[in-house]
């Protein structure tokens, strides 16, 4: 079964960046759409981005594009967020999820997931 672990969450300041890990186990990510999600306290959980499986392009939500960018490393079953020009509002826990359905950002559509890692943004 497929198992993925966030990592490299922490405090930034405004403007600042970070870059989170999703680590693969189990299966091989390669036939998955890899998707990052965040949820801030008393909020919905929102899709961020996410890589396709099938042809590796990428899919964006309007609030982060031009400042995150999503990539995959698939020798160590590895998928990275890059995280620049971070706003206060980017605070959350985020997420890493798979899914077997193509390029989507919906959180219904993924079946697997890690537990989070926390994101501050703070001066």
């Amino acid at each position: 079964q497929l198992q993925l672990v966030e990592s490299g969450g922490g405090l930034v300041q405004p403007g600042g960046s970070l870059r989170l890990s999703c680590a693969a186990s189990g299966v091989t990510v390669d036939y998955y759409t890899i998707g990052w999600f965040r949820q801030a306290p008393g909020k919905e959980r929102e899709g961020v981005l996410c890589i396709s499986s099938s042809d590796g392009s990428t899919s964006y939500a309007d609030s982060v594009k031009g400042r995150f960018t999503i990539s995959k490393d698939k020798a160590k079953r590895t998928v990275y967020l890059q995280m620049n020009s971070l706003k206060p509002e980017d605070t959350a826990v985020y997420y890493c999820a798979a899914s077997i359905i193509d390029d989507v950002l919906r959180p219904d559509d993924y079946d697997y997931w890690g537990k989070g890692t926390l994101v501050t943004v703070s001066s």
